[in-house]
C-alpha cells in the first residue's frame, strides 16, 4: 500500500465517522456517481460520471486514490464543468475514466470532495469486469523475426558527407563557376581589361548640378528650404572633391574656418559665406528670402565654383640649343 493510498484510507474513515453529523447540516452537497456501463470486459474502459449539486466554489477539490478499488485503475480524470442553477445552487460535472485488467465484481469506494471544512462522499457504484474469451485451439505465435529495413541511396553516404554535403557541393560549384569565368573571359592568354568609367571632374559636376537646380524653379514654387538644402549639398561635395575639405560633416561655421585656412580658398571664401549665411536663415530660422536674394545667392555659388576651378598648366617651351639653329637641307 502506497503512502497516498494510506492517506486516502485514513481520510475516508475519518469522513465516514463524521458523515452522520454532517448529513443533517443545511446546505449539504449532493454527490452522485454513476457508471456509463456496469459491465465491461477486462482491458477495456468505462466512464464514471460524477455530479455534485449545492453551494459550490469555482473549483471543487476531488480526493482520488491511485486506483479506485484494488484492480480498478483510474486512466484519466476529465475537467470539471461548473454551471449556475440559480438560488445559490451550482452543478459540477466531471468524468473519470476507469479501467481494469482483472475480472471480478468490484464495489467502488465513494469519490470524496472537500468544500470548506467539510468532506462529502458519493454513492458506491458496482462494476463487473468479465474475462476475455481465449480460444485454446489457436496456436500462440512467437514474436516476428527482425526485418531488414529498405535501404536508400543516402544510407550508403558517409556520415560526414550527410552533415556537410551541401556545403561541399556549394564550394565545388563556386570553384567551378570561377574557373569557367576565368577561362571564358581571357583573350590570347591575357585577362580582359576592366573598363573603368571616367569620373566627372569636380568643377564640371558642380556647374552642371547648379544649372539643373536653377532650372527647376523650386523657389518659385515656395520650396525655399529644399532649394537651399540642395544648393549647400552641391557646394559641400565640390569642396570635398576639389580641396579635400570634409564639408559634408561640418557646420557652416566650420566650413568658413576651413576656407580661411586653405590657401586656395582664402580669397574666394567670402563669396561662399553669403551662401551659407542665407541657407542657415532659411533652414533654421524659416526665413523666406526675396527672389532677388535667391538669384544673388545662386550667382555667388556659381562665381565661387568658377573662381576656384583648376587652372590649366602652362605649356613648357622647348629649350634652345647652344649653337646656330640648323637649317633643313634644301
Amino acid at each position: 500500500m502506497t503512502v497516498r493510498k494510506l492517506i486516502y484510507a485514513l481520510v475516508t474513515i475519518a469522513a465516514l465517522s463524521a458523515s452522520g453529523l454532517s448529513a443533517q447540516r443545511p446546505g449539504q452537497l449532493i454527490m452522485k456517481a454513476e457508471l456509463d456501463s456496469t459491465v465491461m470486459e477486462m482491458g477495456r474502459q468505462t466512464t464514471l460520471h460524477l455530479e455534485i449539486l449545492g453551494d459550490l466554489p469555482d473549483s471543487v477539490p476531488l480526493l482520488l486514490p491511485d486506483s479506485i478499488w484494488q484492480d480498478v485503475e483510474i486512466a484519466k480524470v476529465g475537467p470539471q464543468k461548473i454551471s449556475d442553477l440559480g438560488n445559490g445552487r451550482r452543478q459540477m460535472l466531471a468524468d473519470i475514466i476507469v479501467q481494469s485488467f482483472d475480472s471480478g465484481v468490484y464495489t467502488l469506494p465513494p469519490v470524496m470532495c472537500i468544500v470548506g471544512n467539510d468532506t462529502f462522499f458519493s454513492n458506491r457504484p458496482v462494476l463487473k469486469v468479465l474475462p476475455c474469451d481465449v480460444d485454446t485451439l489457436k496456436s500462440i505465435h512467437d514474436y516476428a523475426d527482425v526485418l531488414s529495413p529498405k535501404r536508400q541511396i543516402f544510407d550508403y553516404v558517409p556520415d560526414w558527407f550527410a552533415d556537410y554535403g551541401w556545403w561541399i557541393l556549394l564550394i565545388l560549384a563556386s570553384a567551378g563557376l570561377g574557373i569557367w569565368w576565368i577561362v571564358t573571359h581571357r583573350k590570347n592568354g591575357q585577362p580582359v581589361a576592366v573598363k573603368v568609367e571616367k569620373q566627372e571632374p569636380p568643377y564640371e559636376m558642380a556647374m552642371r548640378m547648379l544649372e539643373e537646380l536653377r532650372s527647376e524653379g523650386l523657389c518659385e514654387r515656395g520650396e525655399e528650404k529644399a532649394y537651399y538644402t540642395r544648393l549647400t549639398d552641391i557646394l559641400r561635395v565640390y569642396l570635398y572633391r576639389r580641396f579635400g575639405i570634409s564639408a559634408m560633416e561640418m557646420t557652416s561655421t566650420q566650413i568658413r574656418h576651413a576656407l580661411q585656412h586653405n590657401e586656395a580658398t582664402r580669397l574666394t571664401g567670402k563669396m561662399l559665406n553669403s551662401v551659407l549665411e542665407m541657407a542657415d536663415f532659411v533652414k533654421f530660422a524659416k526665413v523666406r528670402p526675396l527672389p532677388d536674394d535667391n538669384a544673388a545667392v545662386m550667382r555667388s555659388a556659381i562665381n565661387f565654383v568658377d573662381e576656384t576651378k583648376p587652372q590649366p598648366e602652362p605649356e613648357q617651351k622647348p629649350e634652345a640649343t647652344g649653337g646656330q639653329p640648323t637649317q633643313n637641307p634644301s
